[in-house]
Order: structure tokens, then C-alpha cells, then sequence
């Protein structure tokens, strides 16, 4: 088994009840369809429905869901993925 490293581990509750997550890892090899050596998996939901949501599953790689669509996600690093997931959230919050 791999060796992963937890990075980044946040949680979030807005006054509406919604709730952020998100949760890296550092892993010695690209989780398999990624081309980083990072896991990762961001949520914002309510009412245990996910809004949006960020991840990199195993085979299917970086991706990201909005509203109930599926979207390909480039990664560029950390930094942007979680700017890049922020400003999703505001958008469907404003929506």
C-alpha cells in the first residue's frame, strides 16, 4: 500500500446549514487518471445532496460536479484547485 501524507483537512458549516469540505493527501505515486501525486476530495452540500465537488477518483481522474453534472477538472496545483472550488461555491450561491 501506498503511503499517503494528509495535507489539508478543513471543514466548514454556513449559517444556511450548508456544509465545505475538502481533505488532500500526498501520495508517493498519481492516483491512477491523474497525472499529480495528490488525492483529493472537496464537498459543499446541504441536506446531504452535494453542490458542488471536486475529486480525482481512481481511474476516472481530476473531475468536478455541479448541480448534478459532471465536468473534466485540469489540475494545476493546490492552490488553484482550491481557488478554483471556492469560486464554484460562489457562484451557485449566488445562483
Amino acid at each position: 500500500m501506498d503511503k499517503a501524507t494528509l495535507i489539508l483537512r478543513r471543514k466548514a458549516r454556513y449559517d444556511d446549514g450548508a456544509i465545505r469540505e475538502m481533505v488532500i493527501w500526498e501520495l508517493s505515486k498519481p492516483v491512477v487518471g491523474s497525472l499529480h501525486p495528490y488525492k483529493y476530495r472537496f464537498f459543499y452540500g446541504k441536506d446531504g445532496e452535494r453542490i458542488v465537488g471536486y475529486d480525482n477518483e481512481r481511474g476516472k481522474g481530476d473531475h468536478k460536479h455541479i448541480n448534478g453534472h459532471e465536468f473534466p477538472y485540469t489540475f494545476v496545483g493546490i492552490r488553484q484547485l482550491v481557488s478554483d472550488f471556492y469560486d464554484d461555491i460562489q457562484q451557485v450561491r449566488v445562483a
